[in-house]
């Protein structure tokens, strides 16, 4: 599945949600998700979901809890309506 990652591809916990941030890296075992006012995570390639349309979705039950924290704060910082 490395192969079909590449880096810039969006993240999204949902296929059609909301994206919470971006791959970064891909390694033989994993990729680095930038996520929104959060930084940088590992995450095994297990925890992808698919991979398609420059999107990778992630299995939100694979994914680790200081990452999942992360993401649901990933759009605390935007001004909504603006």
């Amino acid at each position: 599945m490395p192969k079909a990652i590449e880096i810039g591809y969006q993240a999204f916990l949902v296929d059609g949600g909301e994206e919470f941030g971006a791959i970064r890296e891909v390694l033989p075992d994993a990729v680095v998700v930038y996520v929104e006012n959060a930084g940088d995570f590992r995450v095994p390639l297990d925890a992808i979901q698919s991979v398609h349309s420059q999107k990778v979705v992630f299995a939100p039950e694979r994914l680790d809890p200081k990452l999942f924290e992360a993401i649901a704060h990933a759009h605390d910082a935007e001004q909504r309506g603006l």
